[in-house]
């Protein structure tokens, strides 16, 4: 079923999509298979084909095309609790299993090029699971693994690869002690927390590899270009997948800075931002091994990472304002206005995306998603009035 939404586009402009630049310095080469992430009945396309893909409190699915500004109903699935994605699939926790919305969109990093692809959109298996799930997901939408932890201790490795192909395949799954753990897929491997201070590697079939290594209190995991972050109390460790395996770095957090619970940053570069618990801005560096803290310019309820060339950071104040911040002064270099306050004062957390070009935004109770140039003085480029209300977003085709 195809329906427009109701827009107010600000400029007329169209807007103008590039991949980012090369690294200065390389990274580590994705895997992937023949046709550079092409899978079959998928089509080719010679700029990233983005889109905003929603969901509501009771699973209505809308995908939102940011070139053409048209929308198509997706069906529904569960009630999500949270969603998660990878610039490619929404990954809906329902509270009893993972629902899984492939958008049909995404972008194949070779490092100094890329690859965008379109196929058609659908829902997937659901994976079942029991009590509340965390999702951990790489940067590829074609290969490697994808994470779920579910409250009962089940750790799960979901075949990215047989996602791709629209089937649901478990590598395995595990039983752990109950906690709130992680599985964080590394490469063909992932790290498990044990319920017990510490993270252990496990290969493809769930074997256990090597000794396990120390992490109190795990929170928070993002797969930057370098690796996978997993925060512990007092650090955050790094994995790296290698040829002989998987190797584990610990990067030291600022003396008296907790870890944040939330990473968050333009998908796929090197840094990503978090607020500590005592409100400052926590920039984590993978490639350089190192965490910095900055000074809030005014109380933030969340923060991503542009890692562009001007360092941009983004945060969503408890105003409802997004910030534009500089992240080696921590300066505030703009400031919108309040675009979110009602779902604020509603209880409703919105959700701050970025990529190389804009940032997107959610209104939930407002009933619009806000498309942003933090560039141009946190410009409101475009807004798109949604019939729903958007409570879930993900940016996909990236």
């Amino acid at each position: 079923m195809r329906h427009p939404l109701a827009l107010t586009v600000i400029t007329a402009s169209t807007l103008l999509l590039a991949a980012c630049a090369s690294p200065p310095q390389p990274e580590p080469e994705p895997t992937a298979g023949a046709g550079h992430g092409q899978v079959a009945g998928a089509a080719e396309v010679s700029e990233p084909p983005l889109h905003l893909l929603t969901a509501t409190t009771d699973g209505r699915l809308t995908l939102l095309d940011l070139l053409s500004e048209e929308a198509s109903g997706l069906g529904r699935i569960d009630a999500p609790l949270t969603t998660a994605t990878d610039g490619r699939y929404l990954f809906a926790d329902t509270g009893d299993g993972v629902e899984i919305v492939d958008s049909g969109m995404w972008t194949w990093d070779h490092i100094d090029h890329f690859h965008y692809y379109r196929a058609e959109p659908r829902v997937l298996e659901r994976v079942p699971g029991h009590g509340t799930a965390r999702v951990a997901t790489t940067n590829s939408s074609t290969t490697g693994g994808t994470g779920i932890f579910f409250a009962d201790g089940e750790a799960v490795l979901l075949d990215t690869e047989a996602l791709s192909r629209g089937e649901v395949v478990e590598r395995f799954r595990v039983r752990i002690p109950e906690h709130d753990g992680y599985i964080v897929p590394v490469g063909d491997h992932a790290l498990v927390t044990t319920g017990e201070g510490a993270v252990q590697v496990r290969d493809r079939d769930g074997t256990v590899n090597g000794d396990p290594v120390a992490c109190t209190d795990p929170a928070g995991t993002l797969t930057t270009r370098v690796g996978a972050v997993l925060g512990c109390r007092d650090s955050v460790l790094l994995a790296v997948a290698a040829d002989a395996g998987t190797a584990v770095e610990r990067i030291a957090l600022p003396e008296g800075v907790a870890a944040p619970r939330v990473w968050a940053n333009r998908e796929g570069r090197p840094t990503a931002a978090g607020l500590s618990p005592d409100g400052s801005i926590v920039l984590l560096d993978t490639r350089e091994r190192t965490a910095t803290a900055l000074a809030a310019p005014r109380p933030l309820i969340a923060v991503t990472a542009v890692d562009d060339a001007s360092e941009h950071v983004l945060g969503l104040t408890v105003e409802g304002r997004v910030s534009v911040i500089d992240g080696a002064t921590g300066a505030e270099l703009a400031l919108t206005e309040p675009l979110v306050a009602a779902s604020l004062a509603a209880g409703r957390t919105p959700t701050l995306i970025a990529d190389d070009r804009r940032a997107y935004l959610n209104g939930i109770a407002e009933r619009v998603l806000f498309e942003i140039d933090f560039a141009d003085a946190g410009r409101i480029a475009r807004t798109f009035a949604t019939i729903d209300e958007p409570a879930f977003v993900a940016e996909t085709g990236r």
